[in-house]
Order: C-alpha cells, then sequence, then structure tokens
C-alpha cells in the first residue's frame, strides 16, 4: 500500500486545527495518560488504522503499560484484565467510533456515570472524537507507519 498523499503538506492550516485539538487532549483535558491509551488504541484497531495503532502501542509501552494490557485490547470483553471502569470506557469507546451502527445507546453511556463526572466524560467524548479524526486521515490518505528495524531484519 502506497501512501496517496500528505494531507498536512497539501492543507498546513487543517493539520494545525486538528493538532490543536491533540494538544487539548494531550496537555488540558486532564484525562489520565493510561486512559487516553486505552481510547486511542480501541478506537484506532476498531477503525483498522495501523498507522495509530502502532504510533499509540509505543507510546503505551513507553509510559509503562504492560504487554498483556496491551495485547488483549483487540478482545477486552473476552479478558478479565479491564477493569469495570476501564471497561465503561471501553465499551463507550467502541460506541462512540461506531456510532452509524450503534448511535451511541444508554446502554454504553450509562454505566460512564458510575466512574467519570459529567465534564470527564464530555472530555472522554472528544478524545474518541479527536483520535477517530486523525485515523481517518491516516487511512483515508493511507499514511504508513514505520517499520522497524528489528521488523525489517526478520
Amino acid at each position: 500500500m502506497q501512501a496517496r498523499s500528505n494531507p498536512f503538506k497539501a492543507a498546513p492550516d487543517a493539520y494545525k486545527a486538528v493538532a490543536a485539538l491533540e494538544q487539548y487532549v494531550q496537555e488540558e483535558s486532564g484525562l489520565e495518560r493510561r486512559l487516553v491509551h486505552l481510547i486511542k488504541l480501541r478506537a484506532s484497531q476498531i477503525n483498522g488504522c495501523a498507522y495509530c495503532v502502532d504510533m499509540h502501542v509505543k507510546e503505551a509501552r513507553h509510559d509503562g503499560v504492560s504487554e498483556q494490557w496491551i495485547n488483549l485490547l483487540c478482545v477486552w470483553h473476552e479478558s478479565p484484565i479491564y477493569d469495570a471502569r476501564e471497561r465503561a470506557l471501553l465499551g463507550w469507546v467502541d460506541a462512540v467510533t461506531k456510532i452509524s451502527e450503534t448511535g451511541a445507546p444508554d446502554s454504553a453511556f450509562e454505566p460512564l456515570k458510575e466512574f467519570f463526572s459529567e465534564a470527564e466524560i464530555a472530555k472522554i467524548t472528544v478524545t474518541i472524537g479527536a483520535i477517530n479524526v486523525w485515523n481517518r486521515i491516516a487511512v483515508g490518505f493511507r499514511l504508513q507507519h514505520p517499520i522497524d528495524k528489528a521488523a525489517q531484519a526478520a
């Protein structure tokens, strides 16, 4: 697969706008890094974004998240490694990322209230929206993730 073009060079003002949203998520939202990793990695898996999955796995590892926690995320429904708070969050990530299929049902929203404030739920939803924007850019323009040297040697 080959990249179609570089959207960031083609429309730097658009990149600047999306980057500002990302800056908010990373530096101003106040969300725990672990939760941001959970959101970004799960949404990227759902959207089939190899570029973002590669990036967010590396970021999660860098922040000390375990390999098992990362590896089992694609099958989170089946694994007890995720606690009730993370499961509530993951249910919302799935529902919002697949919004055309789910309609963001009450059954996905209600569990959030047990663990998060209204402000946190709003920030979580903005974070889900932000990674979905990045995923659509990366998949739409077929941006290619870097190949690690160890993978090239294999």
